[in-house]
């Protein structure tokens, strides 16, 4: 049985892997650089204006945060990464939170899928390339989310679409085109994730 969305809460807010829920529940995790979107996007899936926060300062927070949908599962808010002003104490953390996420995590089994969001506009970086590789290698369940559609055009979404398809690590993956502002592609990613979730 699908989720009710009306029952939605945030679980914890992890800054260590030990703080990670200890229950089952299937989780779908989202990954992405600082200022990609996910904290619009985790509101417009969930139909909230401000569940999770949307930071002024790109790259401010450093917690994976465990959102409990209706206790039948969790969506995940991994930290964002490739922010330049970030000292080189925060980069360190957030790589010990975030490869805790995935080699230290007692419920690995859990992470039913991950949404790898790339930025639109500007197509993926590096940083991007090099999640999606170690996902890739990893064995980890993914798929590539494209967020803040709505600002382009034809021929930049085009162009966009042309990136994806001529690169080895997102040409076969399931993508969806996103806009936490219209909601498009809403339906698409929560077939997505209820398909992965077995829900």
């Amino acid at each position: 049985m699908k989720p009710n969305l009306n029952n939605v809460s945030l679980k914890v807010s992890a800054g260590l892997p030990k703080q990670f829920p200890a229950d089952r529940l299937p989780q779908t995790a989202f990954s992405g650089r600082s200022n990609v979107g996910k904290s619009s996007l985790i509101n417009s899936l969930l139909g909230r204006k401000s569940l999770a926060r949307v930071s002024g300062e790109p790259g401010k927070t450093i917690t994976l945060n465990f959102y409990d949908i209706d206790r039948k599962m969790y969506l995940v808010d991994l930290p964002g990464y490739g922010y330049a002003k970030r000292t080189f104490e925060d980069k360190q953390k957030w790589s010990a939170l975030t490869d805790g996420y995935f080699t230290n995590n007692k419920n690995i089994d859990s992470v039913k899928l991950i949404c790898q969001l790339v930025d639109s506009r500007t197509g993926p970086t590096e940083d991007d390339y090099n999640m999606l590789y170690y996902m890739r290698e990893a064995g980890l369940p993914h798929i590539l989310v494209a967020t803040k559609t709505d600002k382009l055009n034809a021929t930049e979404r085009n162009k966009f679409l042309e990136i994806i398809a001529d690169d080895e690590l997102t040409a076969d993956l399931p993508l969806i085109l996103y806009s936490a502002k219209t909601n498009a592609g809403r339906e698409d990613l929560w077939r997505q994730i209820y398909s992965h979730c077995n829900l």
